[in-house]
């Protein structure tokens, strides 16, 4: 038996990606099961990985099913040592963890104001207040974590690391809400749309079942930034 990831919409369903790039982004095989936001079909799915109550869900080869991104990343980095999910060296390793737990619990105004949607960008969105503050707090943890690890490289810590799988969709968010950020935030942000794994989510996420209106936004459209390849 094999890893199976329940997941939501790919086009807006930014934790699901999170939970998938676990997978791809590490070369660790996985079957995906989709259900539609706010349809029956999401409700059954979810059904099917009690007592999961949100997407990412993961069902284990032993049959045990855990939730949440954090513990999912958590379990494959014990399983696959050879994955190197977190960074080997103890203090990138330790600054990736404190990078994942602020993620994880923080940016309710940008979650909020700018939900992730795979298929559009927009031009002319003004963001209020809470959102530059949210902005500026990560490029500040953005370079501190460079800062700290030496990295030199496109990835906070190193190596493509759990840290950077957890900010792919606020890199999404950037890109698609063309928002303010330094030149090297944007460099960032440019690493991961160009980062295979995102290119195939961001493919899918194209033709993944019908659009979701409630994410759209009243504001102009331009054509998405380059992603990276799809094969």
């Amino acid at each position: 038996m094999s890893y199976i990831l329940a997941i939501g919409d790919r086009a807006y369903s930014s934790w699901s990606l999170r939970g998938w790039l676990l997978f791809d982004a590490f070369a660790i095989p996985v079957t995906s099961r989709r259900g539609q936001l706010y349809t029956d079909g999401f409700s059954q799915l979810l059904a099917e990985f009690a007592p999961a109550r949100t997407v990412p869900a993961l069902r284990l080869p032993d049959g045990t099913v855990i939730a949440d991104t954090l513990a999912i990343a958590e379990e494959l980095a014990s399983r696959h040592p050879e994955a190197h999910h977190w960074p080997a060296a103890p203090r990138a390793r330790a600054i990736a963890r404190a990078l994942v737990a602020e993620m994880h619990a923080g940016f309710a105004a940008l979650r909020n104001t700018c939900p992730m949607n795979l298929r559009a960008a927009y031009t002319g969105f003004a963001p209020p207040a809470e959102v530059l503050a949210d902005l500026d707090r990560l490029a500040t943890i953005w370079d501190w974590a460079r800062h700290e690890t030496g990295s030199d490289g496109p990835w906070l810590c190193g190596g493509y690391s759990v840290a950077d799988a957890f900010f792919a969709p606020v890199a999404a968010r950037i890109a698609g809400y063309a928002l303010p950020v330094s030149a090297r935030a944007q460099a960032y942000v440019a690493a991961h749309l160009a980062h295979p794994s995102f290119g195939r989510w961001h493919a899918q996420a194209l033709v993944d079942g019908p659009d979701q209106p409630v994410y759209d936004r009243v504001l102009p459209r331009r054509n998405w930034p380059a992603t990276g390849a799809t094969a």
